[in-house]
């Protein structure tokens, strides 16, 4: 299976960077996985939009774009559980 490459949105990197070292390695771990295969068990696609997903790290959540076409993951959000979806 070919690897995705990953981006970040300009505000999902400020919100990596503001969390806990401990934390953002625990992520940077996730998103190794999913460069591998972004849609492992556990990746729930989320309801109304047709080209976003979600992914649990811990009490956090990464929201992300697929593209298969050019192989390509969007991360879009990285916020708490109760933030993320507002």
């Amino acid at each position: 299976m070919p690897q995705y490459s990953i981006s970040f949105k300009s505000s999902a990197a400020k919100e990596l960077k503001k969390l806990p070292l401990e934390l953002q390695h625990r992520i940077a771990n996730k998103i190794e996985q999913l460069v591998e295969d972004p849609r492992l068990s556990g990746v729930i696609k989320l309801k109304g939009n047709d080209d976003l997903y979600r992914c649990r790290v811990g009490e956090y959540r990464l929201v992300y774009q697929i593209d298969d076409s050019t192989q390509k993951i969007v991360v879009t959000r990285i916020r708490h559980r109760k933030d993320v979806y507002r």
